[in-house]
């Protein structure tokens, strides 16, 4: 029995779970694609403070991938799930990218790589601002294209400082596409993730950005693989994922309706490209491979009782939810610690941890039960919690 704190001061009771669900490695998916973005191992020895570059635990880092491949999952790196702009800085995303995509070719490992602008210092503006900008994202892209890997052409918050109309959006943007070597996943992160990417595409109003951005796409359907959608709405993703080029498909970013989304409809459905897909990579493989049968309502009983925990996850502030992805990997035994690049592990109150343990073992995620539980009262007792 563990006692889990209320958010007014008192506690309950909670009986965890004796027995894990059983979860198979397997081939790659068949019906859809899959990503999950992969969260990073902090060096919990280094003598760092949250300004300080981040230190990793290499080898607990891959060890992480090495576990999302098993279960045929491909592995977004160094995306906003690693703390790309929040605690990892671009020589430890590039550091990142180059070990991961070697992991990747050892054990036939599926990658993409996050493509983005965080080499640059401050606020830009204006036309050297964008020139500036469009240099960060070829030196990221060449990067990512030497080491063998897919590209995902992050959200920049120096395009979102820099770009003063849509026009600026779609000159750089075509610009960096037509150097790409091959086809690049376009990733549209909302600002609910990252406040500095409000009015992304040019406008605040998302139906004229989701105009600009779909401009951007139909411009150069050949260099585009597909679009990675984060905007938490899955309306407006449908509705976009409608008018997209033939070929080009639509990845799904959005952590509180990814199972209907994935599952589709008879016009269409959704590959996949998500953060929570870190804790719950198991289990939503399982879920896929139920969906490879074309078995829907297989795949949705499977997957839909797992939403009540993401959407915990990410609740505002969202950009937070990496907290309870890597909390969740200490209790499943991914890591011996909860430390975060950057001191993050004290963004979510002790009360948010508890109700994601709670969740996450009602759903059989921590393989060792007794595991989890240890660590979780351990936890409490560094926050005077007695059991």
């Amino acid at each position: 029995m563990v006692r889990l704190p209320n958010p007014d001061g008192t506690t309950r009771a909670y009986r965890p779970r004796t027995a894990p669900r059983a979860f198979a490695a397997g081939a790659p998916l068949a019906s859809r694609t899959v990503f999950s973005a992969a969260h990073v191992v902090a060096d919990p020895y280094a003598d760092t403070d949250p300004d300080s570059p981040a230190a990793v635990d290499w080898d607990a880092t891959l060890a992480f991938r090495r576990h999302l491949w098993a279960h045929g999952l491909g592995v977004a790196e160094a995306m906003d799930t690693a703390q790309r702009g929040m605690g990892l800085d671009w020589a430890g995303a590039a550091e990142l990218i180059r070990r991961s995509a070697a992991e990747a070719r050892a054990v036939g490992g599926r990658i993409a790589c996050g493509v983005g602008t965080d080499q640059l210092p401050g606020p830009l503006t204006g036309r050297a601002g964008l020139d500036a900008v469009r240099a960060a994202y070829e030196e990221q892209l060449a990067l990512v294209e030497e080491t063998g890997s897919q590209a995902i052409v992050m959200a920049s918050r120096a395009l979102a400082a820099a770009a003063r109309t849509p026009d600026d959006y779609l000159e750089l943007y075509a610009r960096l596409l037509r150097q790409a070597a091959e086809p690049v996943i376009l990733h549209w992160l909302g600002p609910m993730f990252d406040p500095a990417l409000e009015g992304y595409w040019g406008s605040t109003d998302l139906d004229t950005a989701t105009e600009t951005f779909l401009e951007v796409v139909a411009a150069h359907p050949d260099k585009v693989d597909g679009v990675k959608i984060s905007l938490l709405d899955a309306g407006r993703e449908v509705e976009l994922r409608r008018r997209l080029p033939e070929g080009v498909r639509c990845y799904t970013g959005d952590d509180f309706h990814y199972p209907e989304l994935i599952a589709g409809d008879e016009r269409g459905f959704s590959h996949a490209l998500l953060g929570v897909f870190d804790p719950l990579g198991p289990l939503a493989a399982e879920a896929v491979r139920v969906l490879d049968t074309g078995d829907t309502e297989g795949f949705r009983a499977l997957l839909d009782p797992t939403v009540e925990l993401s959407r915990h996850l990410f609740r505002a502030p969202t950009r937070f939810y990496k907290t309870g992805v890597v909390f969740l990997a200490w209790l499943a035994g991914h890591q011996d610690h909860f430390a975060m690049v950057g001191g993050l592990q004290s963004a979510r109150s002790l009360p948010h941890l508890a109700r994601a343990y709670e969740l996450a073992d009602g759903l059989g995620l921590l393989p060792d039960p007794e595991l989890a539980a240890a660590r979780m009262a351990s936890l409490l007792a560094v926050y005077g919690v007695n059991r």
